[in-house]
């Protein structure tokens, strides 16, 4: 009895399932449903019957078990019942006259929407023939589609004229024809329609000429066709395309880091290119993927209402069909509505005070001055949702205070941050200045073009030099050099800059163009590609005969004048000519490096008219004995450059060859295909995983102080593979980076391994404004506290400056082996090496992490702001009336030059203060201190550029102030001359300072930007450091136009003092810091008397002391009177 009710209650869901239209469907040709078993994997889901579009049939059931099985043919129905079935079914579902679904009866059945279903007897058990079956068939929904010319196909998708015919040409870039390529014409679903033949045609009947049906036309590499079909009322027409390469995404404008109050909006915003465009956007919050279906693949993400569980870190990743790319990280920061946006109290900033201004409190020549972390807060914003806020708030300082600072015998004033707030950010901009040059000898590329994309951004000057602004919404900065003259290879560079504003110099060094020889184009031509004397070729291009074609795609069949020129990894000193930035973007979008094994760029060109050719086939024979690394060989590809966005793209493979090849010995080769048309520089690379970075940290003195970090310092590492056996000798370099210091030095990339510290090494060296930093000594002192690494990591690491065996070389760089950190060692997890995945904790490290130093050679010069205003970062500049630069987007900078005839050096000191400003008349903007240089040619004359501050308007713009300069050589002098057109100068433009004392010179500055008739030198740049740098060199080279770094002291001067040689024991200020150790020793006193002149001075600047004994404080050194 439990049995019967079973079955009927098991037969009154089948009755309601039929009811409801939700049975199992058959959807396969042929289904095997063994008995006893359920196989609900191949029949579609109840839930599909009901969201499939279009109408199900009645039943039908015109055959019966009996004889061979039950035939429900689709054609016998067609016969029989005609116009209640559909041509084309969509699907089909069968049950037996028992209303049992088919899978569920454990026969064989077969079935398809397009011939209907059956089942065979003898494909049953033994003793059991197939049940009665009844089927019936989803039909399409009913075609409301029409058409302004010809039919409606049997899909209701498209229009069909059967007497037009439609034919096409399709070709690749520079004109060779594009065969296999597919045609569809786009419909719900694409419909593949032909291939394109070994010509490049296709042909295609039955289209309508429309001017509404579209085709696309694919090949792989190429960006997919789109075409219209032609309007027209003949019976044919010819259309012809072109492919375009197809371009990986390139990320065009990033997310940015914005700061809001919780309840607030946001809207972060990304956007890329390529070919074709990208069409999807993924947005990820925390390496977390949101829900597309709720932020619908737009490449605008808006929040509302924000929550402060909502902050973190956001990017995204576009995506189309050639590939992915992700964004730069944006950090989203959501503070509470009563929350204090800055932390208020700043954090501690020393600046260095002058030589005389010893601190007993500190036992230094430092004070703490303060600052306030620039870094983006939530400040007033308005309530429109916009990708780039209209006012971008940064923490700043809201509040100084004056305060006074005892030196010897005087006090200095100096203006303390008191308390940060959220205020707008300063204004800056970024600055790429370099000098293009030959990488053999130095030579400048002379009006050579500079091109950022397809747009011409500056042009180089006769020294090769170039200057260029930075796009505001740039992230990568890729620039194309061309030379007119074809003397160098074009070549594209990745280059760092300064996000946060200032001036960031790069010497750009370029490959000389190989002469061209001459080869026969219907013959085959071996190129060895190989620049080391004595040594085997890298590799070799075979190029077979009539592979030559213009850019039209006509055959070529003349001689051809080749150019390939090939940049040599053996070759160190390469290294620095190496294109883009070695990365490539892997199928997720992510950035990956490359090690290269050599780069080569080729120029085909016809002998007589010199028409740029392509080369359809080529390839390319890479010896496998030349790669070291065994573990690279199976993942060697062959690549090209984008010039666009300076990443390379992939090419093709390498695949083994064994032969012999020209008469040599056999060998293994390498062979890649490639073909040469719009792109002309290729390269032979690994991708390579196993990657480090290394912290490095730039300093303005041997002190290594924290506040004396320069940032701007262009850090570079060249990534070495030593030679088999011996790990110290380097055999080949294999990828070039560059990264910019910034506050919190720098991390660069580079190869590293954990099972071989040995594997991979690397040379490290830093510049700044071309000028070369020097690296830390490693002999004979080796010193890991002045080195900035603890042992026994260090001696792991294997740390040599290069004069480490000669002197004579020079030391502005050092080698190291890229030994990877290991996990569980506490001595290696603190820098200066850490693993990939740990860029937050190399970028964040505080400055007692080890790290690799560069610092400068200190030079005689010493600049005191009564403003603290740090020259590498604008953004530190604050609005204040005794600020030395009075405008953040204008820096100004003044120099004049003192001539000293006498036999030694002096130092020369300029106090700059309020002249005629109501606001700050007699107040101190700052102090210049410099030493003069002595003349090669005389030897008692010395010249000194000293900087002062130029008069003009102060920070509000309200009105001018003429700043009130005194110049005061620190010596025994007297002033011999003033330049006469200074002289008259300053008398015409009143008032005019008071010059009683000879042993000095005081001046109202002038307005004007004289120049070098008068001795006064002016430069205005939106960068200081560039502009003190080119006023320099003006100053030094006597001319208002030229520059030089060897000083001529009889041109250009402006005043001239006659000086007496310093008395015997009597140290200079700049000889004193210079001796002066890293560590803050005690203080003892030097008693020296002041000749009458110098007291009168002294008197006037608040230094005299009763009994014309001044007192100087200088640490380490005992107390001793020095009598005149």
């Amino acid at each position: 009895m439990v049995g019967t009710k079973a079955w009927m209650f098991f037969f009154l869901v089948l009755e309601v399932t039929s009811v409801l239209g939700r049975q199992m469907m058959l959807t396969q040709s042929v289904r095997r449903v063994q008995p006893g078993k359920r196989t609900f994997g191949i029949f579609a889901k109840p839930a599909d019957l009901l969201e499939s579009p279009g109408e199900w049939t009645t039943w039908f059931n015109i055959d019966h078990p009996g004889g061979q099985g039950d035939y429900e043919r689709l054609d016998a129905i067609h016969f029989y019942y005609g116009d209640r079935v559909c041509a084309r079914p969509l699907r089909l579902e069968a049950r037996t006259t028992d209303w049992m679904p088919a899978s569920s009866t454990g026969q064989v059945v077969h079935g398809s929407p397009r011939e209907g279903f059956w089942c065979l007897n003898r494909e049953q058990r033994p003793g059991q023939n197939c049940s009665n079956y009844t089927v019936r068939f989803l039909c399409p929904p009913a075609c409301d589609m029409t058409c302004p010319m010809g039919q409606v196909n049997a899909d209701c998708d498209a229009c069909m004229c059967q007497d037009f015919v439609l034919r096409g040409a399709v070709s690749l870039p520079g004109g060779a024809p594009a065969s296999g390529a597919t045609v569809y014409l786009l419909t719900k679903t694409p419909k593949p329609l032909t291939r394109t033949d070994s010509s490049g045609r296709f042909r295609v009947p039955g289209l309508c000429p429309d001017g509404k049906s579209i085709l696309k036309i694919t090949k792989t590499k190429f960006a997919p066709i789109k075409l219209t079909m032609p309007r027209t009322k003949l019976k044919s027409a010819t259309i012809n395309a072109e492919f375009v390469r197809a371009e990986t995404p390139y990320i065009v404008k990033n997310p940015e880091t914005k700061a809001r109050r919780a309840g607030q909006s946001v809207a972060l915003c990304c956007k890329a290119t390529g070919k074709p465009s990208p069409d999807k956007y993924f947005w990820y919050y925390n390496d977390t993927l949101l829900d597309p279906s709720l932020y619908k693949h737009e490449s605008k993400l808006v929040l509302r209402k924000l929550r402060q569980d909502q902050a973190g870190e956001y990017f995204c990743k576009a995506q189309s069909d050639a590939g992915a790319v992700k964004s730069h990280i944006a950090q989203l920061t959501v503070i509470a509505p009563d929350e204090t946006p800055c932390n208020p109290i700043p954090e501690s900033f020393l600046i260095r005070l002058p030589h005389d201004c010893f601190q007993n409190a500190t036992n230094s020549f430092y004070y703490d001055v303060g600052r306030c972390p620039v870094k983006t807060c939530a400040g007033q914003q308005d309530n429109g949702i916009r990708c780039r806020d209209a006012v971008e708030n940064c923490c700043g300082i809201s509040k100084t205070e004056e305060r006074e600072i005892q030196c010897s015998g005087y006090t200095l004033p100096t203006k303390v941050a008191i308390k940060c707030s959220c205020q707008r950010c300063t204004e800056t901009r970024s600055i790429v200045r370099g000098r293009v040059s030959a990488a053999d000898n130095g030579e400048p590329m002379r009006f050579g073009h500079v091109y950022m994309g397809n747009s011409r951004v500056s042009i180089t000057g006769y020294k090769g030099t170039f200057t260029l602004h930075v796009p505001q919404d740039t992230e990568r900065l890729v620039l194309t050099f061309v030379d007119r003259l074809q003397k160098f290879v074009n070549t594209t560079k990745v280059l760092p800059f300064n996000k946060k504003g200032s001036a960031v110099f790069h010497e750009i060094k370029m490959l000389r163009r190989k002469e061209p020889i001459t080869l026969e184009a219907m013959e085959t031509n071996i190129i060895p590609l190989g620049e080391v004397a004595g040594e085997d070729p890298v590799a070799e291009l075979e190029i077979p005969s009539k592979s030559f074609y213009r850019q039209n795609g006509e055959a070529y069949t003349g001689k051809v004048k080749a150019s390939v020129t090939f940049l040599d990894p053996r070759n160190i000193s390469t290294a620095t000519a190496a294109q883009s930035d070695f990365n490539f973007i892997n199928d997720e979008g992510d950035t990956f490096p490359l090690r290269t094994y050599g780069m080569f760029s080729v120029d085909f060109t016809d002998e007589a008219t010199s028409e740029s050719l392509n080369v359809g086939k080529v390839k390319v024979h890479l010896d496998s004995t030349q790669v070291k690394m065994p573990e690279h060989v199976p993942t060697m590809k062959l690549w090209s450059l984008n010039p666009d966005t300076g990443l390379w793209e992939e090419e093709g493979d390498f695949k083994f060859e064994s032969q012999r090849r020209n008469k040599r010995e056999e060998r293994t080769f390498l062979v890649g295909n490639m073909e040469i048309r719009e792109r002309r520089l290729f390269n032979l690379d690994v991708p390579e995983s196993r990657r480090c970075f290394v912290k490095v940290r730039a300093y303005r003195s041997e002190r290594f102080l924290p506040s004396e970090q320069i940032q701007g310092v262009v850090v570079s590492v060249i990534n070495l593979e030593p030679r088999t056996g011996f790990s110290s000798n380097p055999r080949a370099w294999g990828r070039f980076d560059s990264v910019i210091t910034g506050p919190n030095g720098a991390c660069v990339p580079a190869f590293c391994d954990d099972q071989s510290p040995d594997a991979y090494s690397a040379y490290v060296l830093a510049s700044l404004a071309g000028e070369e930093l020097e690296a830390v000594e490693s002999s004979p002192k080796f010193n890991p506290n002045a080195i900035g690494v603890p042992q026994p990591y260090l001696n792991k690491l294997k740390y040599r400056r290069t004069d480490h065996e000669d002197p004579r070389i020079k030391k502005t760089a050092f080698q190291i082996s890229m030994a990877k950190p290991r996990p569980n060692s506490a001595e290696e997890s603190n820098g200066p090496i850490y693993a990939y995945e740990n860029l937050r904790a190399c970028e964040e490290a505080p400055p007692s992490a080890a790290h690799f130093r560069f610092y400068r050679i200190e030079g005689d010069r010493y600049d005191y702001n009564t403003v603290p205003f740090n020259e590498d970062d604008p953004m530190s500049w604050t609005e204040d009336y005794l600020a030395w630069w009075p405008k953040p987007m204008e820096f100004r900078a003044c120099y004049i030059k003192v001539k000293i005839v006498g036999p030694v050096e002096v130092n020369v000191r300029a106090r700059n203060m309020g002249g005629t400003h109501r606001r700050t008349v007699g107040k101190l903007y700052g102090i210049r201190d410099v030493k003069s240089t002595r003349d090669r040619d005389q030897p008692n004359v010395s010249s000194a550029c000293l900087e002062f501050k130029c008069s003009g308007m102060l920070y509000d713009q309200d009105r001018v102030d003429r700043t009130l300069v005194k110049i005061i050589p620190q010596g025994s002098c007297h002033r011999a001359s003033v330049n006469s057109m200074l002289h008259e100068y300053l008398v015409n433009h009143l008032p005019l300072a008071v010059n009683n004392d000879t042993s000095e010179y005081t001046m109202l500055a002038p307005l004007d930007p004289l120049g070098h008739n008068y001795g006064i030198y002016t430069v205005t740049d939106q960068d200081p450091r560039t502009a003190k740098e080119i006023a320099l060199g003006r100053c030094f080279d006597g001319t208002s136009d030229g520059t030089s770094r060897i000083m001529k002291s009889n041109v250009g001067v402006a005043l001239t003092f006659n000086c007496i040689e310093r008395q015997v024991g009597r140290q200079s200020a700049f000889q004193y810091l210079q001796s002066t150790p890293a560590r803050s020793p005690t203080a003892s006193t030097i008693r020296v008397r002041v000749p009458p002149r110098r007291q009168q001075r002294a008197s006037r600047d608040g230094q005299r002391r009763p009994g014309g004994v001044a007192f100087l404080r200088f640490p380490g050194v005992a107390q001793q009177p020095l009598n005149n």
